[in-house]
């Protein structure tokens, strides 16, 4: 082999440990499978107990050499985001990654008419608990000895939406924040993010489910995302082989965003 190929011993997790929040299904659940599959040890956080219960039976029939803890954890709770990390670190003694999945969007409309609880619930789980989940991983192990925080944001952070206005800036927010957080963390952490596309999950059935046809129709890649799409760019993000990334973006959207603005076919 000659010494300019590449031969992905850079996609390894081996002996790494991995915080998800969100875990327990969706995304989540996908991304905790990659991880556990790349070798690394995985806790996964969720606010219900049967459902990490759930997860976790699924996450021990993929073959992996890495352990899988779960922890009950709210995202928008400081304290327990605190909990979670200081159990990772006394169960494993490290936090290598830390994956902020868990978001909220508990409100659906024009941002006129939004009401304070629900925009106070809406940023204090996707804007404030990204900062919280990531000052407690940074503070117990990733300042001393580096690690690499991944960042699930949404395509709807770039784009207007009639729907779901309130719920895209803050996952802009996201963005911006992830970008902060890599010049601030850097040389020890690396800080990225990935903006999802419509992804074909359970909790989205709803919106896709009916739509498909019509919504892949115009995509260049003709169809929607799935779970494993991401959480293959998770393992990317995650690992060696994308050393030399901090404070970007992988837009993952089938080329949504790469349509040309007013053309019907």
């Amino acid at each position: 082999m000659s010494s300019n190929t590449y031969d992905g011993g850079g996609n390894t997790l081996d002996g790494k440990v991995a915080v998800i929040t969100g875990g327990s299904r969706g995304i989540g659940l996908g991304i905790a499978t990659a991880y556990r599959a790349a070798g690394a040890h995985v806790v996964i956080a969720a606010r219900k107990s049967a459902g990490l219960a759930e997860a976790r039976e699924e996450l021990l029939r993929v073959k992996g050499n890495g352990d899988v803890h779960t922890v009950v954890a709210n995202a928008g709770e400081p304290e327990q985001a605190q909990a979670c990390v200081d159990e990772t670190m006394a169960r494993f003694g490290r936090v290598d990654i830390l994956v902020n999945n868990a978001a909220t969007n508990p409100y659906h409309g024009d941002l006129l008419d939004l009401d304070l609880p629900r925009a106070e619930k809406t940023v204090r789980v996707n804007q404030y608990g990204m900062i919280a989940w990531t000052r407690c991983a940074w503070r117990a192990w990733m300042a001393e000895h580096g690690g690499a925080v991944v960042n699930i944001a949404s395509v709807g952070g770039l784009i207007v939406d009639p729907h779901i206005g309130y719920y895209n800036a803050t996952k802009a927010a996201m963005l911006h924040m992830t970008r902060q957080l890599a010049y601030e963390l850097g040389p020890r952490a690396r800080v990225n993010a990935i903006a999802p596309g419509l992804i074909k999950t359970e909790l989205a059935r709803a919106v896709w489910e009916v739509r498909e046809p019509i919504l892949t129709a115009k995509l260049p890649l003709r169809r929607l995302g799935t779970v494993e799409d991401v959480a293959n760019a998770a393992l990317f993000l995650a690992c060696d082989a994308s050393s030399w990334m901090t404070g970007q973006t992988l837009v993952l959207d089938g080329g949504a965003t790469a349509l040309p603005i007013g053309v019907d076919e």
